[in-house]
């Protein structure tokens, strides 16, 4: 299972790095398998684990802002495996050429 996990603190500037990089402690610390983009985080495991996490990040983020915001897209297929590198290798392979992925299949 995939979640694309979007956090976000509401009044408290522009800059959240600060407050991005105390939740992207815990996601790392779970040790699934994540991708930090520009936009969010995708992370890969089972559907309790996932949750979890998600409640422990918007947890986190609501420590430090009086309003958050968590958006989660969840994508469930019970036939594959290892989908957050694997989906991009057949996008790429499909496409004939690498593409720009932050060193996710490199």
């Amino acid at each position: 299972m995939l979640i694309q996990l979007s956090v976000t603190p509401v009044g408290t500037g522009e800059e959240t790095k600060e407050i991005t990089t105390k939740m992207m402690r815990i996601i790392k610390m779970s040790e699934l398998n994540y991708q930090l983009t520009s936009m969010g985080i995708i992370i890969e495991g089972d559907w309790d684990e996932l949750i979890a996490l998600a409640r422990k990040c918007h947890e986190e983020v609501k420590k430090y802002s009086q309003r958050v915001v968590t958006s989660m897209i969840i994508d469930d297929r019970k036939d594959l495996s290892n989908r957050l590198k694997n989906n991009v290798l057949d996008v790429e392979y499909a496409f004939g050429d690498t593409l720009e992925t932050n060193g996710l299949t490199s």
